[in-house]
Parts: structure tokens; C-alpha cells; sequence
């Protein structure tokens, strides 16, 4: 993940590390119910087991960028000799693991990174993959990572999955990584404002940007969130937009690299 410009300045942490800390707890009861982690998910090649293990190693590495930043130079030369494959190979050496080996490596990692987060300062920078982040940004970005490989989760074991508001840090980071899906994309950032109007899971509406502007995405936020977290296509949501820049942008939406 990159930052660029990432601007989450109105997260109130206190709140949203709670938030972290019940994403995980919800995958967890739905994980730990259930014996067979060698079922495949919609992530090509990736059984339970690997989602589970990503996100094992994902918080082995923000410990390892805030406890010891110095050290996660390693980090990145790893990330950059594996070069695509690299989520790939941390996720098949975990899901190599014994199932409750894994599980309690996932459960103890998480509860350190939610309490080595809650004790940093608000602005102490810390290095990530290409970018300088603070606890403010990776709180919601931790809990956007599981929340969509939760999301994988639910899908292959046929599992309702009852929306929260959680879901609005996921929102506000898809929202804030417009210019992101733009420049991955390759093409020009619009220098228009654009109008985010979403409904949240208890019908309120929550809004980003100028109420007038011209260019507008409308929908669920559930629906969004699926949207910019690539587990749904623009097809399967409700999400409708009004201007040729917004239209775009549902096309090519994401959070992530």
C-alpha cells in the first residue's frame, strides 16, 4: 500500500481501534468455527488458510515497522526481490501451518498491533511500503485488510455477513483513494470535487466532499466498500455516478496496490 496524499486527519483513533480490534474478532469466531482450511476462496490459489496467513504476516510487519522501523528495510528488500509474488509466498508459508498454529499466531499478532498502535502518538511516522504512515492511517487501513479478507471468508463458506458501520472506515479509505485508483490507472487525477453521498447499514447518509459538486457516486456503502476493495464488480453493486471523471472512477475504484 501507498500512501499518496492519504488524508485521514478526522479518524478518531479511539474510536476506530475498537472498531480494528471487532473486525478481527468477528473473522475469528467465523474462522474458528469451521475445520476445513484447504477450502478455496475467490482469491485464485488462496485457500482459508492463506487469508488467514496474509494477515498474520501483514501485522507481523507493522510490528516490525513500529517496534523496530530500522529493521523494516529487510522488510522491503524481501517485498522487492519476491516482486508480484510476494503476498503469495508469506501467504503459503502460513497456510503450511498446522491450523491452530496458525490461528493463535494470527489472534496474538493482532492484539499486539492493536495495542502497539493505541500506545503510539498520533503523529509518529513510521516507514511501510513506500510511504511514511502514523497509527491514524493504519488503524483503518488494518481494519479495511480484514475486512475484505474476511469478506473472501464469508463468501466461500456461504455465510451471511450482517453490515456495520464499521463499514466507514473502509468507506473513508476508499473515498480519500481516489486520487490513488487514478494514478494506478495511469491516467490524469481530476482537478474537479467530487460528491460521495453513501447509506449507511442504519439508513443514515454519510457524505464526503462539496454537497454542489458536479461530479457524484451514489449507493450503498456496503456496496462501495465491495467496490474500491475489488470483491465485487462495479456490475453487482448498486452504485450509480453522474459525470464522466466519477463514472471512471467506479471503473478503476481500489484502496490497495
Amino acid at each position: 500500500m501507498v500512501n499518496y496524499g492519504l488524508d485521514l486527519s478526522g479518524i478518531e483513533l479511539d474510536l476506530a481501534l475498537p472498531d480494528l480490534v471487532a473486525e478481527g474478532d468477528e473473522l475469528d469466531a467465523l474462522v474458528s468455527a469451521e475445520a476445513d482450511w484447504s477450502k478455496p476462496t475467490p482469491a485464485v490459489g488462496w485457500t482459508i488458510a492463506h487469508q488467514i496467513a496474509h494477515l498474520a504476516a501483514a501485522d507481523a510487519n507493522v510490528l516490525i515497522a513500529v517496534r523496530t522501523p530500522e529493521a523494516f528495510d529487510a522488510v522491503l528488500k524481501q517485498a522487492e526481490a519476491a516482486g508480484s509474488q510476494y503476498a503469495d509466498l508469506d501467504a503459503a508459508a502460513g497456510a503450511a501451518e498446522p491450523r491452530s498454529v496458525l490461528l493463535e499466531r494470527w489472534r496474538a499478532g493482532r492484539a499486539e498491533v492493536a495495542a502497539a498502535l493505541r500506545d503510539l502518538p498520533r503523529d509518529h511516522g513510521f516507514p511501510w511500503y513506500g510511504s511514511q504512515l502514523t497509527a491514524a492511517l493504519m488503524v483503518p487501513l488494518r481494519l479495511m485488510e480484514t475486512w475484505a479478507h474476511g469478506q473472501d471468508v464469508f463468501d466461500t463458506l456461504g455465510v451471511a455477513r450482517r453490515p456495520t458501520d464499521r463499514l466507514r472506515h473502509v468507506a473513508a479509505l476508499g473515498v480519500v483513494g481516489r486520487e490513488l485508483s487514478f494514478h494506478v490507472a495511469q491516467l490524469p487525477v481530476p482537478a474537479e470535487p467530487f460528491r460521495v453521498e453513501l447509506t449507511g447499514p442504519d439508513g443514515q447518509t454519510w457524505g464526503w466532499g462539496p454537497e454542489d459538486a458536479a461530479q457524484r457516486v451514489r449507493g450503498s456503502a456496503l456496496d462501495f466498500c465491495l467496490r474500491v476493495t475489488h470483491r465485487r464488480s462495479r456490475a453487482r453493486t448498486d452504485l450509480t455516478a453522474i459525470g464522466d471523471d466519477a463514472q471512471k472512477w467506479l471503473d478503476i475504484a481500489r484502496v490497495f496496490l
